[in-house]
């Protein structure tokens, strides 16, 4: 089968191996689609924690081919996406049901090779059967899905709130699509007025544009957030920008007794104050990946497919990959979820099997 292997900084290498063989407690996927997202560039770039060489692919859906047990009416032929975080069960944060932030985390695809190959083998426990309604594309969403919900369980929202997120990429806009299911009013903000216009259609209430060298919010701005919130502020934060002046903004905005969720990861420092937090009494709370809700996650994509397939900006073949990296970091074009197509869609779209959506380099 081919493989993508990124060996070193900005360099990818097809290889041919063997396919992997069946092995007891494991199922063998055919993989269809991959979506890639900024841990991934950062893997490319050689700029994250993780060894080259690898074979990314975090994010990804495709078939089961054969399965070694029956495990949860699975069988070869289902639809799947595949949760990729590995976990022991046994440190502190496992024994605590707190296993996303396993002190000896794996992730399939960021710390061990993942998906960017034809055929992958994973235990029978990480596959996740997709709805009969939702395409096998949207289904490689799963995994962003599951952590802008994980992110979301954590503020403890409550129907009639008031929530702002900051940040209408595209784990701002799936939080913002989720607290609207849940009867939340959702504020988003962002620097980008197209980003802005796809939050309205993922169901914020208001948006604001933030102008960096002009000061968030501004008066016009505050006067609309207080006429939501009663003056109050927005009691719910979702901060998922991972830019340090994002959750100043959040601390200073945020209610009395409000919640704030960090999502957004940087290696950069914030300045906070030592007073907000204490005279606010705030929650300030962190998240990282989900407590398995991929399964949840494919039920909100297949709940709002136009919304999902609007995050879907760019789609290549397997053999463009070096392509759609070198597209993520420019600057100058609007990137939002960069979808790879793999051999096996191809091979579906030519029989009209497994219900693959648009070909590769078609627009989204």
């Amino acid at each position: 089968m081919l493989t993508a292997r990124t060996t070193a900084k900005e360099t990818i290498r097809y290889e041919e191996v063997a396919e992997p063989v069946l092995e007891s407690g494991r199922a063998l996927v055919r993989v269809h689609n991959v979506t890639l997202c900024g841990t991934d560039l950062h893997i490319w770039e050689d700029d994250y924690p993780t060894d080259l060489p690898i074979i990314q692919g975090h994010e990804f859906s495709g078939v089961v081919e054969a399965i070694s047990e029956n495990t949860a009416g699975l069988r070869a032929g289902d639809r799947v996406a595949v949760s990729p975080m590995t976990y022991c069960g046994t440190c502190q944060p496992c024994r605590l049901g707190r296993h996303n932030v396993c002190r000896n985390i794996g992730c399939i695809g960021c710390y061990s090779d993942g998906a960017l190959v034809e055929l992958l083998s994973v235990p029978v426990d990480k596959l996740c059967k997709v709805p009969e309604e939702l395409t096998l594309d949207l289904a490689a969403m799963g995994e962003p899905a599951s952590i802008a919900m994980q992110a979301v369980n954590r503020g403890r929202p409550t129907a009639g709130e008031t929530a702002l997120v900051l940040g209408s990429g595209p784990i701002g806009l799936l939080a913002t699509l989720y607290l609207t299911d849940l009867g939340v009013t959702v504020i988003s903000a962002d620097t980008e007025a197209d980003r802005l216009d796809l939050a309205r259609t993922f169901g914020a209430a208001e948006t604001l544009l933030v102008d960096p060298a002009a000061g968030f919010p501004d008066a016009a701005q505050t006067a609309r957030v207080d006429g939501l919130t009663e003056g109050y502020g927005p009691v719910l934060v979702i901060e998922a920008t991972g830019v340090p002046s994002s959750l100043e903004n959040a601390i200073r905005l945020v209610a009395s007794a409000g919640r704030i969720v960090q999502v957004g990861i940087s290696p950069r420092s914030a300045s906070i104050s030592m007073k907000d937090i204490p005279f606010k009494e705030l929650d300030l709370m962190g998240s990282r990946n989900s407590l398995n809700l991929i399964p949840d996650g494919l039920a909100l994509l297949a709940r709002h497919p136009d919304q999902a397939r609007a995050l879907m900006t760019h789609r290549f073949g397997f053999e463009d990959l070096q392509q759609a990296y070198e597209l993520m970091r420019s600057r100058t074009e609007k990137v939002g979820k960069v979808l790879i197509q793999m051999p096996a869609v191809q091979t579906a779209t030519r029989t009209g099997s497994g219900r693959e959506a648009v070909p590769a380099g078609a627009s989204a």
